[in-house]
């Protein structure tokens, strides 16, 4: 008798230790199966969903489930578990598109794969220029962006010895996110412009009497005076030609460089204008850079053309007549501006 009561107790711990088992089973059967099925196969528009930092689980899945990437929160509580994900949530902007599968939303999250902008840094945009492009894409604190750009000392751990970052953002095109700082940003461009303007250019620079700072604030000026490679040796020549001889360089881009709510058109009068850019006024090169230079323009400062022309002006198709008389340059001008312009 004790024989079978005993027998039948340990069939039913059996079962009693069964129906877990297989529940568990079932239960990881459905899940395996649940993150497998795409969310909505029906769409293919992405859905934009941005994590803040120090967003909770529960208030991820609320977001996930308010742009309709979740439909069952517990399948989706019970997924995350499983992949051991609760405490590894990235925050940043996150793109989904809702026909992939719960298994692949869950990944996207864990290894913060967040949505990446193509964003591209033209050759001579002026500081002002690169912060609208970036907040275009809302990709910085315009405040803090213009601060940390003459913040002397996050310029010095830039290795800049200058009073503003000018010149030294790379013209480029980067893959920012979101989640970055303006100063990561900022960090970022000086860090490429050190990766392309190499310890050779520096010292070739060095050569001809340069300091790194007045090496940018050359390739500026070359930069703004013409977008045509191959002009830009020549317009290097000119200017170490007039440096020569003493004379003013003369470059219409910086006379404005400072200038506010400036219209794109110099006139006679911003030839006058005392300002300590105005090469029309001072001798030799501005305190530092009116914009953020091409490599082109670099390298055309350690080579410049071996020609003696001192003037040139610019011709319909935007490239430049080059001279080294000045009556020839006057002829010119009268020549290329045949109906001349109110430049007052």
């Amino acid at each position: 008798m004790q024989r079978k009561m005993k027998k039948r107790i340990l069939k039913i711990t059996g079962y009693i230790f069964l129906v877990p088992f297989l529940a568990a089973v079932v239960f990881g059967a459905f899940i395996f199966i649940y993150s497998r099925l795409p969310i909505d196969e029906t769409k293919t528009t992405p859905v934009l969903v941005d994590i803040p930092t120090g967003t909770s689980f529960v208030r991820v899945t609320k977001m996930l489930a308010d742009a309709g990437l979740v439909e069952n929160r517990f399948l989706f509580y019970s997924l995350v578990v499983v992949k051991r994900g609760t405490r590894s949530i990235r925050a940043g902007e996150y793109e989904f598109v809702p026909s992939i599968t719960p298994a692949q939303l869950v990944d996207k999250l864990i290894s913060g794969d967040i949505k990446k902008y193509r964003v591209t840094i033209h050759e001579d945009y002026s500081l002002q220029e690169v912060a609208a492009r970036l907040k275009e894409y809302k990709m910085i604190d315009e405040k803090a962006f213009f601060d940390l750009a003459r913040d002397r000392v996050f310029l010095s751990s830039l290795g800049i010895t200058g009073s503003s970052v000018e010149g030294y953002l790379f013209p480029d095109t980067y893959y920012l996110n979101r989640s970055m700082s303006t100063r990561q940003i900022m960090r970022m461009m000086v860090e490429r412009f050190w990766d392309k303007i190499s310890p050779e250019m520096i010292n070739q620079a060095a050569q001809k009497g340069f300091t790194v700072h007045e090496f940018v604030t050359f390739a500026s000026l070359i930069g703004k005076e013409t977008g045509y490679t191959a002009e830009k040796p020549l317009i290097a020549a000119v200017f170490f030609n007039r440096m020569k001889k003493g004379m003013p360089l003369q470059s219409d881009p910086t006379t404005v460089y400072d200038l506010k709510n400036f219209d794109g058109k110099v006139l006679r009068r911003h030839y006058k204008r005392e300002s300590p850019y105005n090469t029309y006024i001072i001798r030799g090169l501005p305190p530092g850079p009116i914009s953020n230079p091409g490599l082109d323009s670099y390298q055309a400062v350690i080579n410049p053309a071996p020609v003696d022309y001192l003037y040139f002006v610019s011709q319909k198709d935007g490239s430049h007549f080059f001279s080294s008389s000045f009556d020839v340059h006057t002829s010119a001008i009268v020549r290329l501006r045949a109906i001349p312009g109110d430049r007052q």
